[in-house]
């Protein structure tokens, strides 16, 4: 008998109640590939806030950054739980709903996230589990939550040890939280605890959790490096169970923008008046002269100048573009005929122009097609990410049985397991039981019982 374990690496959405809607639509889309059970991100629900400085360096915060911490805290969920001795909670007080709030006809507890995660467990009849912000008192607490879509929430834990500048902004969370939860599908018994992002690099805690006899071992993350990939195929080795990892693909907001280079610059063409002002291009005398135009359709503007008034004994002549006089003759006696040469001239003066203007545009589109065609073709810009994902399954002997899959938010992947596996990868290494040579090397975590679950 198999079991169907899947994961995805897919985002936190801009607001909780736009992620806690896309968790109900993963569960349904899981339930539609008959998955069983669903692995999803670390800090999926409240988000993971990658890149963020919050205004801190040493010795110093910023107004700016504390109304991001504000906003961030904002986006957090409140599960109804206590803060604990140490960061642990209520334990199974919460679990079973013995908390004050939780009587017979009380109002609850928290904000009413707890009874969303296990409304859309029940609707879609996946047990999922997902990483959330949780917030308790005045703190912020990295958290995983067990739902089984029959008992609703079963357990829940927090991150025992931040990572780098997470501390800043995460409390640390008590080891007792570590305790692993059982549940049954198609009849097997399923031992199930995670470990959160670096904590999977911690050899004690992993084996705190293999001592408890889990057959999956769960694993939310942050880290979206290649070399992931080898820690998760390491424990499957080392624990003799199924692992499941899950880590967002998160695209950069620079892969949907424009760069200010790549903007369009708008041209705007003109041209330059002959001839339109005193010792303008060599033309007249000292006062100005009234001019004719010829506008291109491109824009361009070609300024030619009025003819001039003819008198006896004086010539008449045009300019063409390039500031060329043609000199015409004028019958001095006859101003009928000395008009209509006037029109005649002017005439042929803007034809030469136009015909000009032409050409040149016939020659530029000649030069711009022989730039295209040594111009290579530029490939479309790669998106880019700020977190690959990488999410996998990987068996008790370390064979990757889904994943990992990178660059893709939206699709869930998913393996067929064979829990009986992990019996028969202890013929020959039990981490937990003989093999861990329990009478020389001891390991003891603060309130948790490492006592192991039965088969």
């Amino acid at each position: 008998m198999t079991i169907r374990v899947g994961t995805a690496s897919t985002n936190t959405q801009p607001t909780t109640p736009l992620t806690l809607s896309l968790l109900h639509s993963l569960a349904s889309r899981a339930a539609a590939q008959r998955i069983d059970i669903l692995l999803l991100p670390e800090a999926f629900i409240g988000g993971y806030p990658r890149g963020t400085a919050f205004g801190c360096v040493v010795g110093s915060r910023t107004a700016e950054g504390r109304e991001a911490y504000a906003r961030y805290f904002d986006q957090a969920v409140d599960l109804g739980d206590t803060v604990g001795d140490g960061s642990a909670g209520a334990g199974l007080k919460w679990v079973r709903r013995e908390l004050p709030g939780y009587e017979q006809g009380g109002a609850g507890r928290g904000d009413g996230s707890r009874e969303e995660l296990e409304r859309i467990a029940r609707d879609t009849g996946v047990f999922y589990v997902t990483g959330c912000i949780e917030k308790a008192g005045g703190s912020l607490y990295c958290a995983a939550v067990y739902v089984c879509p029959k008992e609703g929430i079963i357990g829940k834990r927090r991150k025992v040890m931040p990572t780098g500048s997470e501390r800043l902004i995460w409390a640390q969370g008590h080891p007792s939280t570590l305790r692993a939860v059982s549940t049954f599908i198609r009849g097997q018994r399923i031992n199930l605890a995670a470990a959160i992002c670096w904590e999977n690099y911690m050899p004690l805690l992993r084996q705190s959790l293999y001592a408890q006899n889990i057959n999956l071992y769960l694993a939310p993350t942050a880290d979206g490096r290649e070399g992931w990939l080898s820690l998760m195929r390491t424990i499957g080795i080392e624990g003799r169970c199924f692992v499941v990892s899950s880590n967002m693909c998160v695209r950069s907001d620079e892969a949907d923008g424009v760069d200010a280079g790549d903007r369009d610059v708008v041209p705007v063409a003109g041209g330059v008046r002959r001839g339109a002002g005193a010792g303008a291009g060599g033309f007249g005398g000292g006062s100005r002269r009234k001019s004719s135009a010829v506008v291109t359709d491109d824009g361009f503007e070609f300024a030619l100048p009025s003819p001039p008034k003819v008198r006896h004994g004086r010539r008449k002549s045009v300019f063409d573009e390039d500031g060329n006089e043609i000199v015409l003759s004028c019958p001095a006696d006859n101003r009928d005929v000395q008009a209509e040469d006037e029109e005649k001239a002017q005439a042929q003066a803007e034809a030469h122009a136009q015909e000009q203007q032409k050409q040149k545009q016939l020659d530029k589109v000649t030069e711009d097609d022989a730039s295209q065609k040594q111009q290579p073709v530029s490939a479309p810009k790669a998106p880019v990410f700020l977190s690959r994902g990488g999410s996998s399954i990987v068996s008790p002997f370390g064979d990757v049985l889904a994943g990992p899959q990178w660059e893709d938010e939206d699709n869930l992947i998913y393996a067929d397991i064979d829990l009986r596996d992990c019996i028969r990868g202890r013929l020959d290494m039990d981490t937990a039981g003989s093999y861990s040579r329990n009478d020389a090397f001891k390991l003891t975590v603060d309130g948790l019982d490492l006592d192991p679950l039965p088969y």
